[in-house]
């Protein structure tokens, strides 16, 4: 085997970042601690069967041109609502942050490794950047405040490119030689931001306009004439002006992802899924030209200045950039524990190195590169091992199992989130998502949050904070749709249960369909769309809680008053205790507990009876005095489900 061989090289390292990264998340660890990992144990240290020394000056372009993609996929998720609410902070941490991490880890480098300035600037700099490729696997699995991920994420995509052109500056004035190489290097600080930002901004719209237009770009070429758009965009500004590319491709991105072209959720995961094949690339290649003698030759200074950037520089950096900023003691606590660095700063340490050692200084770009890998090596897996648990501690964890999406603000949709809200009292946390402005208009004047968008798109569904509710309802007309959404959901979201609204009596998505897919079916035995949003839409439809005194454990799908056609019944919630939830195919019964039916008005003489013969009766019927949650007054909603005042408190 001829293990010289860079496409043998490139092939090994692309495998094994997808296959450490698939092992990563079914161990549920952050992907780069087995990245790091792999990319030690197969290269020259060890196996010595992934040698980026064969790619030889090709190594750079690879590095540069993954970078862009990364970039440009993690600044196409950022919000612009959201970053405009933390603004201050967020500016605050990419500015004055950034010049206070560079100026504590330069002193520190200083003072315990030795280093001369102009060296310990550049690794000031080179940590100043945190990074989407760590950030942003974490805040999901956390489950964080909207307010901290957005300001963790947005700082690890805008300073990524800020820090690059910082640490390039860095480099200029470490091989500087007179005054005037200095005043320059100052110079092309500005101008590479200035011009990044403006090729940046005409590319994004460009890019995304064209998106946008129905017939500019055939439907399956649009991932790919976005990629290509991307990289041209990243390599004619370095062209232009070497080292502006990387502004340029994150704000790019920055306004594609806000401009919401067409196919904007194809679009997210082809970058998503490109994005989780580079990184695995990066990450194995350059974890595997690390020397880890050089490693081990920092000593105890290398582990100190590791310690004074967790401990003190980033605690400082956080308290200064977030005062009067609205944020409490434990989230700023937060922010100053989870600062993990990611993959800018080793790629671009990996070639300042090289470049170094091409200027006569091999030691020291030897020694940076390793304090570099060390800087992420401890972050990761210290910071973002324990990320999850300092979470719980600060109680900066959105809340889970919390409230009900409803897919839908159709009739159906207002009156089964209107129910859940009597059954609570009215502190149901409950958000409506559709595509409807007249619909969604209607629900929020009956007090919901309203999502406007497609509950396909991974937008619309972080909007609407799913991954934190109890369950996810797809009460749309079509139920193709509604399975197509409970599927998505089930696999980003696999902590919330799915409700899926179907027909039975008319050909398409069945039960079994439905079960497979993990979903339960919406109502116990599915629904007649048409016929019952006609109905509530013409407020033909009266809603009364029952009681259960009947055998334990029946099936709600059992109730053959629910299966009759010609007298219609509807099960829309099921309550125990204090515990509410729409009633699905899996719901059973147990005494004491109350649902909420709905019938035509007019016809409770005639359904009524029907439900009591299996087992129910009204809240103010004889055997209230039975205890438990069987008198009347226990039973908010016993007159109706009239909306109740005050908008929802989900927030």
């Amino acid at each position: 085997m001829n293990l010289q061989d860079p496409a043998l090289t490139f092939a090994l390292a692309i495998t094994a970042g997808v296959v450490a990264q698939s092992v990563a998340r079914h161990a549920r660890v952050p992907g780069i601690l087995f990245l790091l990992a792999t990319g030690i144990l197969l290269g020259p240290a060890f196996a010595n069967i992934v040698r980026p020394d064969t790619l030889g000056e090709g190594l750079n372009p690879i590095v540069g041109l993954a970078v862009a993609v990364i970039l440009f996929e993690g600044a196409l998720q950022l919000n612009l609502d959201r970053l405009r609410r933390e603004a201050v902070t967020i500016r605050r941490l990419i500015t004055l942050g950034a010049l206070v991490t560079i100026a504590g880890a330069t002193v520190t480098a200083m003072l315990a490794l030795g280093w001369s300035l102009r060296i310990a600037l550049l690794f000031g700099a080179l940590v100043s950047v945190t990074g989407p490729t760590v950030i942003n696997p974490l805040t999901r699995r956390i489950r964080l405040r909207n307010n901290l991920r957005t300001i963790l994420e947005a700082e690890g995509v805008l300073i990524d490119p800020v820090g690059a052109i910082l640490a390039v500056v860095a480099f200029e004035l470490a091989l500087a030689s007179t005054a005037g190489d200095v005043g320059a290097g100052f110079l092309g600080l500005l101008t590479r931001l200035g011009l990044g930002s403006v090729i940046g901004v005409a590319g994004g719209f460009i890019i995304g306009g064209l998106l946008r237009m129905r017939r500019a770009i055939p439907s399956d070429l649009r991932n790919i004439f976005t990629l290509a758009c991307v990289l041209a965009l990243y390599q004619g500004s370095h062209a232009i002006l070497p080292e502006s590319g990387i502004m340029t491709v994150a704000i790019a991105g920055l306004v594609v992802g806000n401009m919401g072209p067409r196919h904007a959720r194809e679009l997210v995961e082809f970058k998503e899924q490109l994005t989780f094949l580079l990184v695995g690339l990066l990450f194995v290649l350059l974890s595997a030209a690390v020397d880890l003698g050089d490693v081990r030759a920092l000593g105890v200074g290398g582990i100190v200045t590791v310690i004074v950037l967790v401990a003190v520089v980033r605690p400082l950096c956080v308290l200064l950039c977030t005062r009067g900023a609205g944020l409490s003691r434990n989230e700023q606590a937060f922010l100053a524990w989870l600062a993990p660095r990611g993959i800018v700063a080793f790629a671009v340490s990996s070639l300042f190195a090289a470049e170094l050692a091409h200027s006569g200084m091999e030691v020291e770009g030897n020694q940076l590169r390793a304090m570099v890998f060390l800087v992420i090596a401890v972050t990761v897996v210290v910071l973002g091992g324990t990320g999850g648990l300092m979470a719980r501690l600060l109680g900066v964890r959105k809340p889970s199992n919390h409230g009900f999406a409803v897919v839908g603000a159709n009739p159906i949709g207002r009156a089964l989130a209107r129910t859940l809200r009597a059954a609570r009292r009215g502190d149901a946390p409950i958000v409506l998502i559709d595509t409807n402005p007249t619909e969604a208009g209607a629900a929020e004047s009956d007090g919901f949050r309203v999502v406007l968008g497609n509950a396909n798109e991974s937008r619309a569904l972080l909007k609407a904070g799913v991954e934190s509710r109890r369950a996810l309802v797809a009460l749309t007309p079509n139920e193709g749709v509604n399975l197509l959404i409970a599927k998505r959901v089930g696999e980003s979201c696999p902590g919330v249960s799915r409700l899926v609204a179907i027909d039975p009596l008319t050909p398409g998505v069945g039960p079994e369909q439905v079960e497979e897919g993990g979903a339960s079916v919406l109502f116990g035995l599915g629904i007649d769309y048409e016929r019952w949003a006609h109905n509530f839409r013409r407020d033909r439809v009266e809603i009364e809680p029952l009681i259960f005194d009947g055998l334990s454990g029946l099936r709600i799908s059992q109730i053959d008053a629910l299966a009759d056609r010609r007298l219609p019944a509807l099960a829309l919630v099921h309550r125990r205790g204090k515990r509410e939830h729409p009633v699905s195919s899996d719901t059973t019964l147990k005494p004491g507990d109350v649902v909420w039916f709905g019938w035509l008005r007019g016809q409770a003489e005639l359904v009524e009876p029907r439900l009591v013969r299996a087992g129910f009766r009204r809240p103010d019927a004889e055997g209230a005095e039975d205890g438990g949650e069987t008198a009347g007054q226990d039973v908010p909603g016993a007159g109706g489900t009239r909306p109740i005042d005050g908008p929802d408190s989900d927030r």
